[in-house]
C-alpha cells in the first residue's frame, strides 16, 4: 500500500478526496445514530426480538457505544503503528461485518453483537467521534482516526472549516436514515428494518475503494520514517507546489520541530499522565473532558429517540413521530452550515459558552412545555426541539471533534484522540440508556437535568479551555511550555493562565495574518506562489 498515494492526486484535488474520505467516516456515525431511532419503534423488529422492555431496547440502542469504547482503545493501540490510512481501511471493513449481521439478525443476542462490532469500527473510522453492537465496533475505529487524518493534513485557517464539512456529513447521514425509515414504515415485513441497517455497507465500500490511493499524513511519515522525505513529499502534494518550495520547507521545519520537542515522551499509555514540560497530562484531561461533555448536553436524548420523544412525551402517532423526525434532521443540517463559517471566525471557546447557556435556556422551557402538556404546549414543545438542535449545530457539534487533534502534543494524539473518543461514546452510552426509562419515569424533569449540564459545561469552558482556532498543530506546543512561563503567572482569578495566553496568541496570529506577516505560508499557497513568481519577473528584468 503506496503511503504517498496516486501519484495523480495532490493540491485541491488531494485534499477534497480526503476529505471526502473523512466525511463518509462521519456520514455513517450519522447515520447509524439515525437509523435507530425508527429500527427500536419498528413493530417486525420488536416482534423478532421478543418485544423488549424499555430498558432492553435502551441497552440494545447503548451497545453500539460499548463497542465504539473498544473501538478507540483498539485505534489509540494500534493506529500509531499502522497509520491513520491502513487504520480507516480497517474500520470500515469492521463496521461492514457488523452491519451485515446486524441487517441479518433473527434473535437478540446476535443483534447485540452486531451492535458492538459496528460501533468499534465506526471508531475507528472516526480515528483516522444490521445489528447495532457490532456497527459499533466498527464505529469505533472510524470515529477515532478521521479528525486526526483531516488536521494533521489541513492549513490552520481551513481546519476548522474542514472538519465542519465532515459533521454536515454526519448530519446527512442522520437525515438520510431518517428519511429511509420513514419510506420504509409502509412496509409490513422485516425489510421495514433490515434494508435501512444493510444500506450503510455502501458508504463504508466508497471509504476503503478511495482510501486505498490516498497518502499518509505528512507528520506521521516524518515521525516514522528514517529520514522525512516521503512526509516532504506528500506536503508538497497536499500545498499542489515543489517539494523545495518555501511554504513546505517552512511547513516540514515546523512539524521536525514539534516531533524534536516531544521527543522524549515515548507516546506510551503513561505519558498521556505525565507533564514532560508541555502540560501533557493536562491537554489530555481537556480532550477527554471536552468530548464527555458534548454528550451530557444532552443531544442523543433527540438523535437517537426523537420520534419516541414525540410519542412519549408529545403522544403523536408513529406515523407522524416519524415523518416530524425527518424534518427536524432536514433543519440540523441546515442549521450546521452555519458552523462554516463561525468555527475559524468566531472560535471553539466563544461558540461552546454562548451555545451551552442557548441550550440550558431551551430545554428549560421544553421541560416547561411537556409539563403542561396543552395542544399549545406540544407546538412549543417541537419548536424547542429544533431550537435545541440549532444551538447545538453551532455550538457543540464540529467544535468538540476539531479540538483533541488540536490540543494534544504530536506524540499523544493518536492516543489521546482515541481515548478522547471512547469519552465521548461513554457518554453517549450512559444517556442513551438511560433516556427511556427517564422520559417514561420522571418525564420533564429529564430535560430539567440535562439544562443543568449545559450550565456547568460553560462555566467549565470558560475557566479552563484555551482557544486554538487558527494555530497550527505545533504552535499549541508554545502555549503550553513550562520554560517561559512568567513567575506567578498560575491562574488569573478562578481562570486558568494558559486561556488568557491563549487568547493573546489567537489575536496576534490574526491581526499577522490579517497584515500579511505571514505571507503565504500560512495565508494561501496560491497567493505565495504568484508572488514568488512576480518576484522573479522582476529580478529577471532587472
Amino acid at each position: 500500500m503506496d503511503k504517498v498515494g496516486h501519484p495523480r492526486l495532490r493540491g485541491t484535488a488531494l485534499v477534497s478526496a480526503i476529505t471526502s474520505v473523512c466525511s463518509f467516516g462521519f456520514w455513517l456515525f450519522g447515520y447509524d445514530q439515525g437509523v435507530m431511532s425508527g429500527v427500536v419503534i419498528s413493530q417486525p423488529w420488536l416482534t423478532q426480538m421478543g418485544n423488549p422492555s424499555t430498558v432492553m431496547i435502551g441497552t440494545i440502542t447503548s451497545l453500539y457505544d460499548i463497542g465504539a469504547i473498544v473501538g478507540a482503545v483498539a485505534a489509540a493501540s494500534s493506529s500509531e503503528r499502522l497509520g491513520r490510512k491502513r487504520t480507516l481501511i480497517l474500520g470500515a471493513i469492521i463496521l461492514i461485518i457488523g452491519s451485515i449481521l446486524m441487517g441479518s439478525a433473527f434473535e437478540r443476542i446476535q443483534m447485540m453483537v452486531a451492535r458492538v462490532i459496528t460501533g468499534i469500527g465506526k471508531n475507528l473510522l472516526l480515528y483516522a467521534r444490521g445489528s447495532t453492537q457490532r456497527l459499533s465496533l466498527g464505529i469505533g475505529y472510524i470515529t477515532s482516526v478521521t479528525p486526526v487524518y483531516q488536521s494533521e493534513i489541513t492549513l490552520p485557517e481551513h481546519r476548522g472549516w474542514l472538519v465542519c464539512c465532515q459533521l454536515t456529513s454526519m448530519l446527512g447521514g442522520l437525515m438520510l436514515a431518517y428519511w429511509i425509515n420513514y419510506g420504509f414504515y409502509f412496509h409490513s415485513s422485516s425489510a421495514q428494518w433490515r434494508f435501512p441497517l444493510l444500506f450503510q455497507c455502501i458508504f463504508a465500500i466508497y471509504v476503503i475503494a478511495v482510501t486505498f490511493w490516498l497518502p499518509e499524513t505528512p507528520r506521521w511519515l516524518m515521525q516514522h520514517d528514517p529520514t522525512p522525505d516521503r512526509g516532504t513529499t506528500v506536503l508538497a502534494k497536499l500545498r499542489g507546489v515543489s517539494s523545495d518550495h518555501p511554504a513546505v520547507q517552512h511547513e516540514r521545519a515546523e512539524i521536525l520541530d514539534a516531533i524534536s520537542l516531544e521527543a522524549k515522551e515515548k507516546g506510551s499509555w503513561s505519558d498521556l499522565f505525565k507533564d514532560h514540560g508541555i502540560r501533557g497530562n493536562k491537554r489530555f484531561y481537556l480532550a477527554l473532558g471536552i468530548q464527555f461533555m458534548q454528550q451530557m448536553t444532552g443531544i442523543n436524548i433527540v438523535t437517537y429517540y426523537a420520534p419516541t420523544l414525540f410519542q412519549e412525551s408529545l403522544g403523536m402517532s408513529q406515523e407522524r413521530s416519524l415523518f416530524l423526525g425527518c424534518f427536524l434532521q432536514v433543519w440540523y443540517i441546515i442549521a450546521s452550515f452555519v458552523t462554516w463559517y463561525t468555527i475559524d471566525r468566531v472560535g471553539r471557546r466563544k461558540l461552546w459558552i454562548s451555545m451551552a447557556y442557548g441550550q440550558c435556556l431551551v430545554l428549560v422551557l421544553e421541560a416547561i412545555c411537556v409539563k403542561l402538556n396543552t395542544s399549545r404546549a406540544s407546538i412549543g414543545a417541537v419548536f424547542l426541539v429544533f431550537a435545541y438542535e440549532s444551538c447545538f449545530t453551532w455550538g457543540w457539534m464540529a467544535t468538540v471533534w476539531i479540538y483533541p487533534p488540536e490540543i494534544l502534543p504530536l506524540k499523544l494524539r493518536a492516543k489521546g484522540a482515541a481515548l478522547a473518543a471512547a469519552a465521548d461514546f461513554l457518554g453517549n452510552f450512559v444517556v442513551v440508556q438511560i433516556t427511556p426509562p427517564a422520559l417514561r419515569n420522571i418525564g420533564y424533569k429529564t430535560y430539567i437535568i440535562f439544562a443543568v449540564f449545559n450550565f456547568v459545561n460553560a462555566y467549565i469552558v470558560w475557566a479552563f479551555y484555551p482557544e486554538t482556532a487558527g494555530l497550527t498543530l505545533e504552535s499549541v506546543d508554545d502555549l503550553f511550555r513550562r520554560d517561559d512561563e512568567p513567575a506567578g503567572s498560575r491562574k488569573v482569578g478562578l481562570q486558568w493562565s494558559i486561556v488568557e495566553k491563549a487568547a493573546a496568541t489567537v489575536e496576534r496570529v490574526r491581526r499577522d495574518r490579517s497584515s500579511g506577516v505571514e505571507g503565504a505560508v500560512r495565508s494561501g499557497m496560491a497567493r505565495e506562489k504568484e508572488s514568488v513568481e512576480c518576484t522573479v519577473e522582476v529580478e529577471a528584468k532587472g
